[in-house]
């Protein structure tokens, strides 16, 4: 069964100190996922254990049930997403985006697409550390990730093909130019500040550089070459920040230009 990590008593606390404690007797471990991307921690005497972490246990069904009264929560698997969690979540975020607030005369808003955003960040940490609601199978998130994303692509390509064709016509292959050396320059860029100034692995390095990007196939095509799911560490929080940013000054930039 699957333990979800919950307890605030029991969180940054090693394998090795958890396995003294009484509950513990009885109860085998076999897998330890961690993260929205459910990435597998090596299970080792001194592995930290932290809330929202998913602990694959197996033993009887009164020992079973003893860890969970002490560490947590129950999670079964379910083909049912929480759709009543979804849908608020747009619906508030959507409200949020709406909000427009005058700043020395500019108008400032997140837009629906960024309250949106706003929302399922704070409801996917809220899930982390209550994982009692908002459940969305993988296969959901598979179709949300994969066919939603393209979606999105096609329908920027096709609504900007136009405006681009039209502002090579007038602004001449100068723009097309400084636009590649703007994409390129901090996509070659980010892997060297990562190995040489911040000294990251190069597995976590990578997945910084790939969630920056909000690139997930290229994280998903690293960590297929890896064959580990390590890369996926350093992706998540970078690939937040980065949507967030995106979404935000994606708006400022085009209010400077006007």
């Amino acid at each position: 069964m699957n333990l979800v990590v919950t307890r605030k008593s029991y969180a940054d606390r090693t394998l090795g100190d958890l396995a003294q404690q009484d509950f513990a007797r009885g109860v085998y471990l076999q897998k330890i996922a961690r993260g929205a991307a459910s990435v597998s921690i090596p299970i080792l005497k001194n592995t930290q254990i932290h809330r929202g972490d998913i602990l694959t246990i197996s033993g009887t069904r009164s020992h079973t049930q003893r860890v969970v009264q002490e560490l947590g929560y129950a999670d079964r698997p379910s083909n049912v997403t929480d759709m009543i969690t979804v849908g608020l979540g747009i619906f508030i975020g959507g409200l949020l985006g709406a909000i427009v607030l005058p700043v020395f005369g500019t108008p400032l808003t997140l837009s629906t697409s960024g309250g949106a955003l706003i929302a399922g960040l704070i409801i996917g940490w809220l899930r982390g550390v209550y994982p009692i609601f908002g459940n969305v199978p993988s296969s959901t998130l598979w179709f949300m990730n994969n066919v939603g994303l393209n979606m999105f692509i096609a329908v920027v390509g096709i609504s900007s093909g136009p405006g681009f064709v039209s502002g090579i016509q007038e602004a001449g292959i100068k723009l097309f130019l400084l636009g590649l050396a703007a994409t390129s320059i901090p996509m070659l860029m980010a892997p060297l500040i990562g190995k040489y100034i911040f000294k990251f692995d190069p597995a976590i390095n990578l997945g910084c550089c790939g969630g920056a990007r909000t690139s997930t196939a290229s994280v998903g095509m690293v960590g297929e070459v890896a064959r580990s799911d390590v890369p996926m560490l350093g992706y998540t929080v970078p690939y937040a920040v980065s949507n967030t940013l995106l979404t935000l000054w994606g708006m400022v930039m085009v209010l400077l230009l006007k």
